[in-house]
């Protein structure tokens, strides 16, 4: 199964969820896992390198591949249980190749409007990719939410507008917590951390999520 993690706006989280979907996989389904990093700040990389010169931390392969990476993408899904692109926050070719030959895209979002802005344009990519792509199930998931009881409105607000444009929102969230940066400086994740945590709990929530969800549910775009 071959999952990306992208999207056109930067600092949503792309990076750390696509590492903890990839411990989750790797640690607890026993999966074979692949790490892509097509982002040129090579973020899941230096997390990898991170993580291999501890040697507690189970290994995680990671290649780095940039540009129209199709086929690369089509012949690695060959040899693994799971690939796990992670790509940058812009629009290029990697994303968009990506796109097409992914089963899930998953498009991070922080409940703020300078990110829901990005939602149209990302509409458009999806439904492009789609007409390539018709088994891809996209979704957006809303990322380092505010935990204050009076901020769920903005998070709620947030997920309404991601459905307005006819695209999956996942249920599960992941709330703004120190211990997502703490984990990704030291190689590690939240789920090896503290694996009965709430940042454990909102990452293998989304996780489920993804596996629970099949191309015949996947909403069609207009």
């Amino acid at each position: 199964m071959m999952i990306l993690v992208g999207g056109e706006k930067g600092g949503s989280g792309k990076s750390c969820l696509a590492q903890n979907l990839a411990v989750h996989f790797a640690r607890n389904k026993n999966a074979i896992v692949l790490m892509v990093d097509c982002d040129p700040q090579r973020t899941t990389s230096d997390w990898i390198q991170a993580r291999n010169s501890d040697p507690s931390l189970p290994a995680i392969n990671c290649i780095q591949l940039y540009g129209k990476i199709r086929n690369d993408l089509l012949s690695l899904g060959q040899h693994y249980d799971y690939v796990i692109v992670d790509c940058g926050g812009q629009d290029n070719l990697a994303l968009r190749a990506a796109m097409s030959v992914a089963d899930h895209v998953i498009i991070p979002l922080r409940p703020k409007r300078r990110d829901l802005k990005t939602v149209p344009h990302m509409e458009d990519m999806l439904s492009t990719c789609k007409m390539v792509n018709p088994k891809m199930i996209a979704s957006f998931v809303i990322t380092q939410c505010p935990s204050l009881p009076n901020q769920a409105g903005r998070i709620l607000e947030a997920k309404e507008v991601c459905s307005s444009y006819g695209i999956n929102v996942l249920s599960a969230v992941t709330f703004n917590r120190n211990i997502y940066d703490d984990s990704e400086e030291q190689g590690s994740s939240v789920i090896e951390i503290d694996p009965s945590g709430k940042a454990a709990a909102e990452m293998i929530a989304i996780a489920e999520e993804l596996m629970a969800m099949k191309p015949d549910n996947a909403h069609e775009f207009n």
